[in-house]
Formats: C-alpha cells, structure tokens, sequence
C-alpha cells in the first residue's frame, strides 16, 4: 500500500542524492499539470516563481514543484527540471514554445559536509528523470538528505531529519497527502502525545531537550545559526480545486508544520508549503474536509522524516539513539 505523496493519482516524485556531500533535491511532478498554490512563512525563505501561483496571477496551473538543499544556490536545480520537462514536451504552451511551470524552495544544508557543494542543473534533471508514481522514498534522501533539526544549542547538539510524507483517503474517495523536508532549529513532537521525538541532545543522559522551553528560558545557544534552516514542502490531492483554494490548502496546511515542528516559522526559519490539486477526480470535496487532511498528513510527514533518517556527517538519527 502507498502511504506517500505519490498515493495522489497523477502525481509522480523523484529525488536525487549526494551523501558523499551532503545535500540533494526533489521534485514532484504532475505532467498534465496541477492546480498550484503556496504559502511562505518564516524570516529567511528561499524561493522561485512562487509569486506565479498566486491568487489573481495568470498561470493556474504547475507541473513541477521543486524542493532543493544547498541554500540559495539550490534554486538552480529547478533549471534542470525545466529543461528536462520542455524535452518532453511538457509545459505551457506560448506562441511556438513550450515553457514547464516549475516552482521551488531551498533549505540550508552547507553546513553538514561540503559547503561548496549545492544541487544545479544536472542534479535537478537527474530527479525529474528519477520521478514515477511508486512509494516516495523517505528519510536522508533528495532534499531531507542534509537535514538537520533540534539546532537551538547549537550544531553540535542537533540530531538528523530528512523528507517525510504521509497520505490519507477519505470515506470520500479523495486523497489528500503530503512530502516535508524538514530542517528546523526546532525539535519535532508528537502532537498526539506531546512527547518529543527529536530535539537537541541532553548532554550525559539520554532524550532531548524541549526547544520551546529552551526558548521561552533564553537558553538560545548564541553560535546557533541564524539562517540554516527552514522546513519546505507540498501538500497535495486528486480532488479539483481552484486556484484559490489550492492557495489556501498550502496556507492551513502550516498549521501541520506548527503541530509538530516547535518552534514553527521562526526569523532562523523559511517554511514553505506548496499545494497541488491533479483533478484526476471529478467529485468535488469540501475544501474544510480537504483542509483538516491536511493538517494532519503534514503533521505525520514531518514525524515521519526523523524516522526515518539515518545518521550522515557525524549527525545521529533518532534511531541510533
């Protein structure tokens, strides 16, 4: 059974990985096109043609959303993607061209191993050409690949994350799901249970520190970096949705980056939700319903991207604790 992104009739997901640095990049794909929306939040985004999928803006619709490491030089990697797209003919026609509307967001992982090394145009096509509709792939992979959360104590007590994704049907028959590279200085918690499942390290013993509480006690470690973080993601669904809606589905759909990233959309942080409606169902869904699915597979994915990680660059995963 497919419990990940690609449980959304018509969308595909590909990644590309560089362990030996690093870093790495995902892309989600609908080659019909998919009714696109987005929402960023947070003090330190790094993001391309996110303006596009905005209400009142021409272009209703995206074929590709791009979600990359190597900070802003990472933007390149949808460069690749748009290439690859245009040789198969896939995109939006204009005049005698054909341009693939491709969108994207980067997180900052220079810092894990090789600072000089960033996903670009050859890692951004190797992704595309990776992508099919089979169970996404999770854990230090694409994009999670040099994830890190936990940081508020610094780099030296944060833990390894990655790309998560969880998928829900409904009594309905729509699916609404969700892929989340998940790189906060935050810890993630359970919001079923309150119970922390990653966070900074606690020196000597075993478990991990709160970072609200490290937070709202002023023990933010001064060397804790500023801009090296940042969670990115897509919420997507085979129902049809406006453009509106799409918009607003990205939008709530933070309340699940907030239920289990804490603190969420900080100044150190870039959170930004991507959404995509394939329409391969004609039934329509109410948007609330859709909304609530939402939360919740947003919620799972980023839970799921600790789980699954495993330790890269002297950075343990929770599983090798």
């Amino acid at each position: 059974m497919n419990s990940t992104i690609t449980a959304v009739a018509g969308l595909q997901a590909g990644h590309f990985t560089d362990a030996v640095n690093g870093t790495g990049c995902s892309v989600f794909l609908c080659r019909e096109g998919a009714v696109g929306g987005v929402d960023v939040r947070g003090g330190s985004p790094g993001t391309r043609e996110t303006d596009l999928l905005r209400p009142l803006h021409r272009v209703e619709k995206v074929h590709a959303i791009t979600l990359s490491g190597g900070s802003a030089f990472g933007l390149e990697a949808a460069s690749g993607v748009m290439s690859c797209l245009a040789e198969q003919g896939i995109g939006l026609t204009v005049g005698p061209g054909t341009i693939p509307i491709v969108a994207s967001a980067i997180l900052f992982d220079l810092g894990l191993l090789n600072p000089k090394s960033h996903p670009g145009l050859a890692e951004g096509r190797a992704a595309c050409l990776a992508a099919d509709d089979r169970p996404m792939p999770q854990g230090s992979v694409g994009a999670g690949t040099g994830a890190t959360v936990g940081k508020a104590l610094g780099l030296e007590r944060a833990v390894k994350s990655g790309i998560g994704s969880a998928s829900l049907r409904l009594p309905s028959g729509a699916t609404v799901a969700a892929a989340v590279a998940v790189n906060a200085i935050g810890g993630v918690v359970n919001p079923q249970s309150g119970e922390v499942v990653a966070g900074p390290r606690r020196e000597g013993e075993s478990g991990f520190h709160d970072s609200m509480d490290l937070l709202l006690q002023e023990k933010l470690t001064p060397g804790s970096p500023a801009l090296s973080n940042t969670t990115i993601g897509v919420v997507a669904t085979d129902a049809p949705l406006t453009k509106e809606q799409a918009n607003f589905l990205a939008q709530v759909s933070h309340d699940g980056l907030a239920l289990a990233i804490r603190p969420c959309h900080t100044m150190r942080d870039g959170d930004t939700m991507f959404a995509m409606a394939t329409g391969t169902r004609t039934e329509a869904t109410d948007i609330t319903v859709l909304c609530a699915a939402a939360v919740h597979v947003t919620a799972q994915s980023v839970i799921n991207a600790v789980k699954f990680a495993t330790g890269l660059g002297g950075f343990p995963a929770i599983s090798e604790l």
